[in-house]
């Protein structure tokens, strides 16, 4: 099926774009990689009449490593995010961006239109929210800077303006002996995952949490944070029985559907052994293993 008749913009600066936006009306989209909106607009679910790209904005895809901060611009590509210097020192970074949908998608889909898109079942809002992230908004009034998890409103809903743009991702470094993972298992590469979950800690010793963030995703409106699943590891020994103890309550923080992917039951189990894993994956991590972890497919 062919998209619905609709003009084309192409914008040279974040001012420009937002002035575009304020003059064509209320159905113009803003687009950057396409990978959710183009595939909306051939079935004719999304009907825009003018898209405004902001793909040849200068600066919009850099990725930086300045003042214990990792800057993404808006039009940073999974692949550059997957392969940057920078993004080595944060593995659950490269988890994430490494297993993003197909080779195709990866090339062309950014990180800054993942987040405004704000997907339940995307990957970026999960892995962000276990790190220290803000989200750098640019419109009309100017540029604000919000926290990630104050982002996210619901499902498919930001706090960003009609015409406002995500213009940087901020993620601050994680201090030393900190380790993550992230794991989102699916049918097959280019679908969305049954579920996923992200964990960040910081080890006081070899053995004891300092700190924790478990976040779950594919399983609610919105990517949960299971506080209840990081109080029973915070500030503890790290052994088997508090790594069974903070993945049950995972599964119990989890808020599933079932669908095509899977029952609501089905979901919840999925959880708990995504959560132990990567825990155990996490904490290798920060005692300075390297091992691989990431996205997962049925019958690998």
């Amino acid at each position: 099926m062919y998209a619905h008749p609709f003009s084309y913009h192409r914008a040279k600066s974040l001012r420009e774009a937002t002035e575009l936006l304020q003059q064509l009306g209320e159905e113009s989209r803003v687009i950057a990689g396409g990978q959710s909106l183009i595939p909306l607009m051939k079935m004719r679910l999304a009907r825009p009449s003018a898209l405004i790209d902001i793909n040849f904005i200068p600066g919009l895809s850099e990725i930086k490593n300045e003042n214990g901060e990792l800057r993404f611009g808006a039009l940073a590509r999974h692949t550059d995010i997957e392969t940057s210097e920078h993004v080595a020192a944060i593995p659950i970074l490269h988890d994430c961006a490494a297993g993003i949908a197909d080779v195709q998608v990866r090339n062309q889909g950014t990180i800054g239109g993942s987040l405004a898109e704000a997907d339940p079942s995307g990957d970026w809002g999960a892995t962000l929210l276990t790190l220290e992230t803000s989200v750098v908004c640019a419109g009309p009034q100017g540029e604000r800077t919000v926290k990630l998890e104050e982002f996210f409103k619901d499902a498919y809903t930001t706090v960003l303006g009609r015409e406002e743009l995500v213009r940087e991702v901020v993620v601050k470094k994680p201090p030393r002996n900190t380790g993550g993972a992230y794991l989102a298992f699916k049918r097959s590469a280019p679908v969305y995952a049954t579920a996923s979950a992200a964990v960040q800690l910081t080890l006081d010793d070899k053995n004891t949490c300092k700190d924790i963030r478990i976040v779950l995703g594919c399983v609610g409106l919105t990517a949960i944070r299971a506080k209840q699943a990081e109080t029973e590891l915070r500030n503890k020994r790290i052994d088997e029985q508090s790594i069974k103890r903070a993945a049950d309550a995972a599964r119990e923080a989890a808020e599933p559907q079932s669908d095509m992917r899977g029952s609501a039951d089905y979901k919840r189990t999925l959880v708990k052994a995504l959560v132990k894993r990567a825990i155990a994956i996490a904490v290798r991590r920060a005692r300075g293993e390297q091992v691989e972890a990431g996205h997962e497919y049925v019958g690998r």
